[in-house]
């Protein structure tokens, strides 16, 4: 299958990795109270879970992708925003309780994936003059992303902090409300649909647009039926959710125990940052061993794009909602997102680090040796600031 990963593990692995969830479950529920083994079960269940979905899910995207001629890189695009699935299934539970840690959680995701970029900037191939070139849909439409995005995390926090110094705002500055969850939700979403319009219109290897990105991948051809494709997909989703849930409910306790052990809450929430976003790095490591770099960049960027566009939307949506439904309590004045030393930190430093990667891409489309190993050096560091000082 062109595009995907061309293992079959999935169709033992995610039976497996769901009935081992299932097990976890039981035991917990009917049987015996073993938290340690417990936990050890959920992870392992549900991270293999995870990984058969997202298996499952470039199968279907993929497919779609054949049917309708795309190239490997755009077909990577839809692959890593399906993958997205059991990462939003996690946060909604995360939301459901404590709308503060979830938006915390997810804005170090973006801090950890634009890690995770540079390391795999690392591993790239490189020509004579040490530079490693970068698809002409990341050097053109992604750097627009980028600096939406960087202008987004500087405006939010900005207004953040004035409201909290002020007391302004319909809830005396102790949080976003409701109609502030919404409008930024809608406002990213919908320069996300423009974005996957533009790319595939594009980019997709069906216009002379697509240029390097045809070349490099090559389209895509049909190795499914419709009705294949919806199989794969409903499969996928299922297990994305079921996978989604059972790390969820590892990561809320083993941030309790992180917790009760003295550590510091940015711990706990950088641990469940990085289970969050484990199934777009099993994708970029499955993609890059079998040596498809398109589809590995595809998804280790795609990754970074898609924290503030999909990510960042569903989760304020999803506390939106909760919150009017009387799930998730409101703050004492009636906000819903608090502002705080936590969520202003995670906000304003990501303008930084996506700062670099604009500058990093837009000067020639390529990356060399100083730009990743600035990248790696201040994305660590904003992880380490955020760890000790957040």
């Amino acid at each position: 299958m062109a595009g995907g990963s061309g293992g079959t593990w999935w169709k033992w692995g995610l039976p497996a990795g769901i009935g081992i969830v299932a097990a976890a479950v039981a035991m917990e529920h009917f049987v015996l109270h073993w938290p340690l083994l417990v936990n050890a079960m959920l992870a392992l269940g549900g991270l293999l879970t995870i990984a058969g979905s997202c298996e499952v899910m470039i199968l279907a995207a993929v497919g779609l992708a054949g049917k309708l001629r795309w190239n490997e890189y755009v077909a990577g695009v839809i692959a890593g925003l399906a993958s997205n699935l059991p990462e939003i299934a996690m946060l909604a539970f995360v939301v459901a309780a404590d709308v503060r840690i979830a938006f915390v959680v997810t804005l170090l995701t973006l801090h950890i994936n634009a890690l995770v970029f540079s390391i795999f900037c690392v591993l790239m191939p490189r020509d004579e003059r040490g530079h490693a070139s970068l698809p002409k849909a990341i050097s053109v439409l992604g750097t627009d992303m980028l600096a939406c995005a960087a202008g987004l995390m500087i405006a939010m926090g900005f207004l953040m902090i004035a409201m909290s110094s002020f007391d302004a705002g319909g809830h005396a500055g102790e949080g976003l409300g409701l109609w502030d969850l919404v409008m930024i939700a809608a406002a990213l979403l919908a320069v996300m649909v423009v974005y996957l319009r533009s790319l595939v219109r594009r980019f997709s290897g069906t216009s002379s647009e697509a240029g390097a990105e045809q070349a490099e991948g090559g389209t895509t051809r049909a190795s499914a039926s419709w009705g294949m494709i919806a199989l794969y997909g409903g499969l996928g989703s299922i297990g994305a959710l079921i996978g989604g849930h059972a790390v969820g409910d590892f990561a809320d306790n083993l941030v309790g125990f992180l917790r009760g052990e003295g550590y510091s809450e940015m711990i706990g929430a950088i641990v469940v940052a990085f289970l969050a976003g484990m199934p777009a790095y099993i994708l970029v490591t499955s993609a890059h061993l079998k040596g498809k770099t398109q589809l590995a960049l595809s998804n280790v960027f795609g990754a970074i794009v898609q924290v503030p566009f999909v990510i960042l939307p569903a989760v304020l949506l999803f506390a939106a909602l909760l919150s009017g439904i009387g799930v998730v309590p409101l703050l004492p004045e009636g906000g819903i997102l608090a502002i705080d030393l936590e969520t202003v930190s995670v906000i304003l430093f990501g303008f930084p680090a996506l700062l670099i990667l604009w500058k990093s891409i837009t000067d020639d489309g390529a990356v060399n040796k100083l730009e990743t190993t600035i990248m790696l050096a201040l994305f660590g560091l904003m992880l380490y600031f955020l760890a000790v000082h957040g």
